[in-house]
């Protein structure tokens, strides 16, 4: 069967990629794996229905078949575990992938959400010329261990994986920000994975529906 996907039926960002169904995609098209979408308004997504696929009324899901999952992590996971390509076949290495996956939304996510959410909404605020410092550098560490854990290596372990496909959306948060500039190792890393031919077709996909809309 097709999977289904669910999307914004008009992104906030406008299409450039930074939606979380943009991950969904861009797993499914590394696998191959062609799949449908079902584009909900901000309304909707809040309605019965979608809630019984997320009942945070949320996106992205996913359904294939009886199965419907929620949260972006997870679904990539299970595309991940069905399709061959972007975990690797040997247990340890499969295993450390799994645990950069669990790493970029449990550890390098946060700090750039809380800083993301603050420069775009609070900068006008009295005390944001305090407190943007301290979340700006709170990011700079994480990015610091992170460079220096990839070091001159194209990937995080080896070949690329499902670990550095939801590492890279999360970093791409940062790009209106300028912030990934200070890290040139991880601005050449994100610059790799957006020119893989699978990235290009899943960006390209969803732009097209912002574009129109």
């Amino acid at each position: 069967m097709t999977p289904t996907i669910t999307a914004f039926e008009r992104s906030p960002d406008g299409g450039k990629g930074l939606a979380r169904d943009m991950r969904v995609r861009w797993a499914l098209e590394e696998v191959g794996q062609p799949y449908e979408v079902r584009y909900v308004s901000f309304a909707a997504m809040k309605q019965p229905a979608h809630r019984g696929r997320n009942p945070f009324g949320q996106i992205p899901t996913y359904e294939d078949g009886g199965l419907v999952l929620f949260e972006s992590g997870a679904i990539i996971f299970h595309i991940a575990g069905r399709h061959a390509g972007l975990l690797p076949a040997d247990a340890d290495a499969r295993a450390r992938a799994i645990a950069w996956m669990f790493a970029a939304v449990s550890t390098v996510e946060p700090p750039i959400l809380e800083f993301a959410s603050a420069w775009l909404f609070e900068s006008p605020q009295s005390w944001a010329a305090e407190r943007m410092p301290m979340l700006e550098e709170r990011v700079h560490v994480r990015l610091r261990d992170l460079s220096a854990r990839l070091g001159e290596a194209e990937w995080l372990d080896g070949n690329f994986s499902a670990g550095d496909l939801m590492m890279v959306h999360v970093l791409q948060r940062l790009a209106p920000s300028g912030m990934l500039a200070k890290h040139p190792s991880l601005a050449a890393y994100v610059a790799r994975a957006e020119a893989r031919p699978a990235y290009r077709r899943a960006f390209a996909a969803q732009y097209a529906v912002n574009a129109a809309a």
